[in-house]
């Protein structure tokens, strides 16, 4: 079974021959570490130029000597929309236009709406993982449309189909970001700009360690990247992975009110103040 919940595209031929050219363009932000750096370096590994945008300038750079003369690093933080801006100028100037832009960034917090203190906490996680999805895409639009060509792909969660108890910063922040998504895809709409939206479910990374729960058909970092490049290169509209938590989360998104609140009142919630 495919690893998506609905918009099966077949692939489209001209960006199939792209996407296997070993000339690929990509950018992808929060590659420092985790799910962005796996997709990095399964771009890189299959001979992509990558521009790898992250706050942490020493894991950037470890991964350019990995891989040198591909690898462009951009040391920044995804609030910071002129940032970006410049970025994407100096990749282009240098690369070209990016065939693929992935806007992975994000964190995750718990958060409990009863402490005044949380406010901040969800102030961090719209603006990083909504607003940041936004400003990574920006820069580079207008290009994509003229050239009626290339894709974004944003990173959201299977924790943005039902509100998770004291994640409701997280919850929210996948859920705008879903919902922004499919706003972007139907402008583009003919454009010949595609905008892919993944779901990952349980992925081991720094940011799922802390959980105190079990975490179902949880993927290693580099299984999932190489699922969610399938979904990329196959142009799914939207994809869940692993396609088990697809299964699930359909399920909980159809649960009645009552029922899904009876289920997850005394679910277990990540530790507050645990911002990764």
């Amino acid at each position: 079974m495919r690893d998506s919940v609905n918009g099966g595209a077949s692939v489209i031929p001209e960006f199939a021959t792209r996407h296997s050219d070993s000339c690929l363009r990509v950018v992808i932000t929060g590659a420092s570490d985790g799910l962005g750096l796996a997709l990095a370096r399964h771009y890189l590994g299959r001979g992509a130029t990558v521009a790898v945008i992250a706050r942490r300038a020493e894991l950037l750079d470890a991964l350019s000597l990995d891989f040198p003369g591909r690898v462009h690093c951009y040391p920044l933080d995804v609030r910071d929309g002129a940032a970006l801006e410049r970025a994407a100028s100096d990749f282009v100037s240098r690369a070209g236009q990016p065939d693929i832009v992935i806007a992975n960034a994000g964190v995750s917090v718990g958060t409990l709406t009863e402490y005044v203190e949380d406010a901040h906490a969800f102030e961090q996680v719209m603006d990083i993982n909504v607003l940041g999805m936004v400003k990574t895409f920006q820069p580079f639009v207008a290009g994509m449309r003229n050239a009626r060509r290339g894709t974004l792909v944003g990173i959201s969660s299977v924790a943005g189909f039902r509100g998770l108890p004291g994640a409701g910063a997280y919850s929210a922040s996948k859920a705008a970001a879903i919902v922004y998504l499919e706003s972007l895809r139907v402008e583009l709409h003919r454009s010949g700009v595609k905008v892919v939206t993944i779901c990952p479910g349980y992925i081991r990374t720094v940011m799922t360690s802390v959980n105190p729960y079990p975490m179902p058909f949880i993927l290693e970092a580099d299984e999932a990247a190489r699922r969610i490049a399938s979904a990329i290169r196959k142009q799914r509209a939207l994809a869940v992975v692993p396609w088990q938590m697809g299964v699930a989360g359909r399920f909980l998104k159809w649960l009645p009110c009552w029922a899904y609140d009876r289920l997850f009142a005394n679910a277990p919630h990540k530790p507050r103040g645990l911002l990764g």
